[in-house]
C-alpha cells in the first residue's frame, strides 16, 4: 500500500478493503525499518497515531468519514502539535512539548487523518538543503548522498520515501517547492493567508505559508480542502469562502496560455534541468497549450530583497527564544544577561545565528531606510511584474531550483551559493502568489527535475488542473526512488 496516492488510499478505505490501523502500522513499521536511512523523522509517537486511526475507523463504520479519514500524513516540525514534541528542528526547542494544536494540524484533526509524526527540518526553517537541522541532516532517497532541499526536507524526503503519502510543509522563499523539485514530488505553497500560520512557528511573518507536498496535484487538491480556511487567530488569515480544489482536475486546459519569463529561461539553470523544464513545454504544447513570452524585470533583485527582509522579521520573531519560559535553557549563567547570551549562543546554530544578525543591522539606526525600507519598495516592483505578466497568460510556468540536488555538505560553508538555490522560487513569496512545483523529468545523474507553477491570486484550482493534466500525459511523478519500490 505504501507506494498508493492518498486518492487510491482513500478510496480502498472507503471500500472497507484495509482499515485506518493496519494502513497506519504499515507506514509506521516502514518509518522504523527506514528512517535511519533519510533521518526524515524526529519525532514518532505509535500509540497516539494508532488511537487517532483507531477513531478514524469508527467515524469510517458510522458514515461520517471524509476524504482524508484515516489517512497517515506527517506534519513538518514547525507545526505546533497539542503533547507532541515540537522542535522546530532547534536545540532551543529540543524540550518543548506543545499544549496546542497549529491551525492546520487541527483541521487535519478534524477530518480524521492520522499524525503519523514530526517530520526533520532545517532549524527554524533557515535552509535549503535541510542541513542545518539539530537532529542531523536529511537525506535525499534518490541518492542518499545528496540532499533532499529545506527547509520542508524531511517531509519531501518522507513522502518521496513511500514513509507516508502525504505532508504538510512551510514556504518562506520556497521551502516547499525547492525540495519538492529535488525529491521528485509535488509540492504548493498557497496565495499567502490562505492557510492560517497559528501554530506555525515564525520565521519571517509576512513570507511564511503552510501548504501540502504529495505525490500527485490529486492529492494536494485532496490536502488543500482540509488546510485552507479563515482562522480568526490569524491576522493575515484570509476570509474567504470554501472552495473546492478538485474542482478543475478534469477540466480541459487547451487554449490555455503560458507565460514563459525571460529572465527564468537565461544562463544560470543546468543544463539537464532546463532540457526537462523544455520537454515538459514540448508536453504543454501538445495538450493544445499556448506559450507566450512574459518578462519580469525584477527578479534579479528577489534574492537580496529576500534576505533584507526574511533576516528582519526573524531577528525580531526569535527574541522571544531567551531561555526564560519554556525551551533550552544555559546550564550555567551569573546573571539575566548571562542567562540570554549563553542560552541564544548554545540554542542556536550557525546559519540561525548568521540571519539573526543580518536582521538586526537592516533594522538598526542608520541601515533601517538604506536596506529595510528599499527593500519593501523592490518588493513592490516584483509583485508589479507580475501583475503586468498576467495580464499576458494564465499561468507562469519555468524551473523550480537551477540544480538539481546537490552534494551534502557541498554549500555549507557557502552561504551565498546556497541562498541562490531559490532564485526561481523567492519572487511568488514576495507577492504573496501560489507556486507549485511538480516532477518533470531527470538530469543525466538521474536526479528529478522540478517543474514550477506560478499562479494569479487565488488561482489554485486552476493550476493544479494545469498540473494533473500533465501528469495524466506523463509519468514522472510516479516515478519510485531505488531501493524504495518494496
Amino acid at each position: 500500500m505504501h507506494n498508493a496516492t492518498i486518492k487510491t488510499l482513500s478510496a480502498a478505505l472507503a471500500a472497507r478493503t484495509v482499515s485506518s490501523v493496519e494502513l497506519t502500522q504499515s507506514f509506521l513499521n516502514r518509518i522504523k525499518a527506514l528512517n535511519g536511512k533519510y533521518n526524515c523523522f524526529i519525532t514518532l509517537d505509535e500509540a497516539t497515531s494508532l488511537k487517532q486511526a483507531e477513531a478514524a475507523d469508527t467515524l469510517r463504520s458510522s458514515g461520517g468519514a471524509r476524504p482524508l479519514t484515516g489517512i497517515p500524513i506527517a506534519q513538518k516540525d514547525i507545526f505546533c502539535a497539542k503533547g507532541w514534541l515540537t522542535t522546530c528542528g532547534s536545540r532551543m526547542l529540543s524540550n518543548f512539548t506543545s499544549p496546542y494544536d497549529a491551525h492546520v494540524v487541527e483541521q487535519l484533526n478534524a477530518a480524521g487523518a492520522v499524525n503519523i509524526g514530526k517530520t526533520n527540518m532545517d532549524e527554524f526553517a533557515m535552509g535549503s538543503s535541510s542541513e542545518t537541522s539539530w537532529y542531523g541532516p536529511v537525506r535525499n532517497p534518490w541518492n542518499t548522498d545528496t540532499v533532499p532541499g529545506g527547509s520542508s526536507g524531511g517531509s519531501a524526503a518522507a513522502v518521496a520515501a513511500r514513509l507516508v503519502p502525504g505532508a504538510t510543509g512551510t514556504d518562506t522563499g520556497g521551502s516547499i517547492r525547492q525540495p519538492a523539485a529535488l525529491s521528485g514530488i509535488c509540492g504548493l505553497k498557497p496565495t499567502y493567508g490562505l492557510v492560517s500560520r497559528y501554530g506555525m512557528i515564525a520565521f519571517a511573518s509576512s513570507l511564511d505559508q503552510g501548504g501540502p507536498m504529495a505525490r500527485s496535484a490529486e492529492d494536494l487538491a485532496l490536502l488543500m480542502n482540509v488546510m485552507a480556511g479563515f482562522d480568526a487567530r490569524d491576522s493575515t488569515s484570509l476570509e474567504r469562502e470554501r472552495e473546492d480544489y478538485t474542482r478543475s482536475l478534469g477540466g480541459s486546459i487547451k487554449g490555455l496560455k503560458i507565460g514563459l519569463p525571460k529572465e527564468f529561461f537565461a544562463a544560470g539553470a543546468a543544463a539537464g534541468v532546463m532540457k526537462a523544464v523544455e520537454a515538459a513545454i514540448a508536453e504543454y504544447r501538445k495538450l493544445g497549450c499556448e506559450t507566450v513570452e512574459v518578462s519580469l524585470p525584477s527578479m534579479k533583485l528577489s534574492v537580496p530583497v529576500y534576505y533584507v527582509l526574511a533576516p528582519a522579521e526573524a531577528s525580531s520573531n526569535l527574541a522571544r527564544y531567551d531561555g526564560v519560559r519554556y525551551g533550552y535553557r544555559a546550564p550555567d549563567y551569573s546573571d539575566l544577561n548571562d542567562l540570554y547570551q549563553k542560552t541564544r549562543g548554545q540554542g542556536f546554530g550557525p546559519e540561525v545565528k548568521r540571519r539573526i544578525l543580518i536582521g538586526t543591522y537592516v533594522l538598526s539606526h542608520g541601515y533601517y531606510d538604506a536596506y529595510y525600507i528599499q527593500a519593501q519598495k523592490v518588493r513592490r516592483l516584483v509583485a508589479r511584474d507580475f501583475v503586468e505578466a498576467f495580464k499576458r497568460c494564465d499561468v507562469i510556468l519555468g524551473p523550480t531550483s537551477p540544480t538539481t540536488a546537490f552534494k551534502l555538505g557541498e554549500k555549507v560553508n557557502d552561504p551565498v551559493q546556497m541562498y541562490l538555490n531559490d532564485i526561481y522560487t523567492i519572487p511568488a513569496n514576495l507577492a504573496g502568489l501560489p507556486g507549485m512545483s511538480i516532477p518533470c523529468g531527470f538530469d543525466e545523474k538521474g536526479l528529478p527535475v522540478g517543474l514550477q507553477l506560478i499562479g494569479n491570486y487565488f488561482a489554485e484550482a486552476k493550476m493544479l488542473g494545469v498540473a494533473h493534466q500533465y501528469q495524466l500525459a506523463t509519468d514522472w511523478h510516479l516515478r519510485i526512488p531505488p531501493g524504495c519500490e518494496e
